[in-house]
């Protein structure tokens, strides 16, 4: 059988322990002693019995008298994606910093996981729910906004109406890619992306054409390669094309920097990476990482203002919670140019 001091003590046993009413203890558990005059002496006894057994007051009872629990759900793809953990992290500071709590759940990108992890947020009676969408069923998305305001982060669903903080990528890719041709004199440049059933993906990849097009290069049949975006997909993408080409590509863009730490897995496996530093392969990529400035090569990236994506989520985060109008926002991306 439990121990006092094992058990979780409720209020009710507090109150017994040392000897007040139910009341009582909980004015003096929520700070409220000097308000209603409790004695110092009976003040001290509930917080020394308190203090013994460890007793916390139950958030969710609390939560449901206040109708708010100042908890904000996020759902991620992945919290070792280098751009959604920076913007993670500057959003928990900013919430923790306003009295808000962050909850961080991950999808793997996967549509089935991102609703399990939806749901058990939703049972935390969060406040506000943010997620990266999996998919661009707007159907579902409305169902959660019936109950919980919902923003999304990363991705938007076209035509649902529900507010989105993204990166406004095109107009980058569209100029790196022309570079890559223009200025690097690439004949030859592939496409190496994520699903293409996320919006991300479509942005980057209409950016890549245009840019194609911008620099009169003719796109041609197998240069568009498509996975999800992980590492791994970036490994076998280039597998493949090397397969089909019996060589190296000219030039590669990556659609994220998880695709291309695949490719430079694949390269470092392979012992082709004197290509990169002969020039005789061209990398470049969306997504930057502070790791591409100590490489004895040069990759150009694209670089998201994630920190500005997160204060821009957490501005349309209390319009939402203070009931206010708030409107869908594009970050602009900067290319980091590496000579």
């Amino acid at each position: 059988m439990k121990t006092e001091q094992q058990k979780r003590l409720t209020l009710n046993d507090i109150a017994r322990l040392a000897g007040v009413s139910k009341t009582t203890a909980s004015i003096i558990l929520n700070n409220r002693g000097d308000d209603f005059r409790i004695k110092a002496e009976t003040r001290q006894k509930v917080q020394a019995v308190a203090q013994k057994y460890g007793y916390r007051a139950n958030a969710y009872a609390k939560a449901l008298q206040a109708r708010k629990t100042n908890v904000i759900g996020l759902v991620i793809p992945d919290l070792t994606n280098y751009g959604f953990a920076q913007t993670a992290k500057t959003l928990e500071r900013l919430c923790r910093e306003n009295g808000l709590y962050l909850v961080i759940a991950c999808s793997d990108d996967n549509p089935t996981q991102e609703k399990v992890a939806i749901e058990r947020l939703l049972d935390r009676q969060v406040d506000l729910l943010i997620t990266a969408p999996t998919h661009k069923i707007a159907d579902y998305y409305q169902d959660i906004l019936q109950h919980t305001p919902l923003l999304l982060l990363d991705r938007y669903i076209p035509h649902s109406g529900i507010s989105s903080i993204t990166s406004n990528d095109i107009p980058s890719v569209i100029t790196l890619v022309e570079n890559i041709v223009r200025a690097e004199e690439k004949e030859e440049v592939f496409y190496f992306g994520g699903q293409i059933s996320l919006t991300p993906s479509e942005n980057r990849l209409k950016g890549f054409r245009e840019g194609l097009a911008q620099s009169h290069l003719t796109e041609q049949s197998g240069w568009i390669l498509h996975k999800d975006y992980q590492p791994e997909s970036g490994y076998q993408m280039l597998a493949e094309t090397v397969e089909n080409l019996g060589r190296l590509p000219k030039a590669i863009f990556t659609a994220s920097y998880t695709l291309l730490e695949g490719v430079m897995r694949y390269l470092t496996e392979h012992k082709c990476m004197d290509k990169l530093m002969s020039q005789e392969l061209h990398l470049a990529t969306f997504d930057d990482h502070y790791l591409l400035n100590a490489l004895p090569f040069h990759i150009h990236s694209i670089k998201q203002d994630h920190d500005r994506i997160a204060q821009q989520t957490f501005k349309i985060l209390k319009e939402k919670l203070n009931h206010q109008e708030s409107q869908s926002v594009q970050v602009d991306c900067e290319i980091i140019w590496r000579r």
